[in-house]
């Protein structure tokens, strides 16, 4: 089935060109910068400004362009909170279900740290040990919660890719929902031996062992997720591991 704007334009499956071509003009614009009037904007491009006003709502409903009144449109930018709204109504529309992309956070993650133990940025893979340590040091589930929040941006941090940064973030907050409440009352020990092995592989800069060590750690993680499906356990302390 084919999908058109308001001027006939087809949407889907083919590449709207005005969008595109929009999206080019802001593209390298930095947020807060302002867009061209619709007038200027719409000459520009070589389109109507009704097809113009149409393309640039949709950049709005998106979050990515703001209307401030009589002062024009605005750049706000890309957010990855903003790519999750849209990747769940993609997930929505596409009858898949949140937990089926679990996989691909495994694979960011693998590939994040197999280049966290190339990259020697000697900060973040020191924050990553600062939040192992606070695993160690507490028994509390929301300190446990945050410790596990920070190592694991720590780990994405130390691979030095702003990619693999940004896509952890959008699929951080659309599998938040899926992860949000499982039990490690006994199962702390775990959760501090398979961040201290990543670390530790990270550290030595093996990529063998981190490639092991974060397996292991999302196979502690499956176990948690069918524990916590089928009841787990029922009235014990909860926090939720960031992936």
């Amino acid at each position: 089935m084919t999908m058109s704007g308001q001027d006939g334009t087809e949407l889907i499956p083919g590449k709207d060109p005005i969008t595109h071509a929009l999206v080019k003009q802001i593209k390298d614009m930095k947020p807060g910068d302002r867009l061209l009037s619709e007038r200027e904007l719409a000459e520009d491009l070589g389109v109507s400004r009704t097809a113009l006003r149409d393309r640039v709502g949709r950049l709005q409903s998106m979050g990515i362009l703001e209307r401030r009144g009589r002062a024009g449109t605005f750049v706000v930018g890309l957010r990855p909170e903003t790519i999750s709204e849209v990747l769940m109504l993609g997930l929505m529309a596409s009858d898949l279900t949140v937990e089926s992309i679990v996989t691909v956070r495994v694979a960011l993650e693998r590939q994040a740290a197999i280049e966290a133990a190339g990259s020697h940025d000697h900060v973040s893979i020191a924050h990553m040990a600062v939040a192992v340590d606070s695993m160690e040091a507490t028994d509390d589930g929301e300190r446990l919660r945050q410790a596990d929040l920070d190592f694991h941006q720590a780990l994405f941090e130390a691979s030095g890719s702003k990619a693999l940064q940004f896509f952890s973030q959008v699929l951080s907050q659309v599998l938040a929902e899926t992860i949000q409440s499982l039990s490690l009352s006994k199962d702390r020990l775990t959760m501090r031996k398979v961040h201290r092995d990543i670390l530790e592989a990270v550290q030595a800069q093996d990529h063998d062992a981190v490639l092991a060590a974060i397996d292991q750690h999302f196979e502690w993680l499956d176990v948690l997720l069918a524990e916590n499906k089928s009841g787990g356990e029922s009235g014990a302390e909860n926090v939720a591991p960031a992936s």
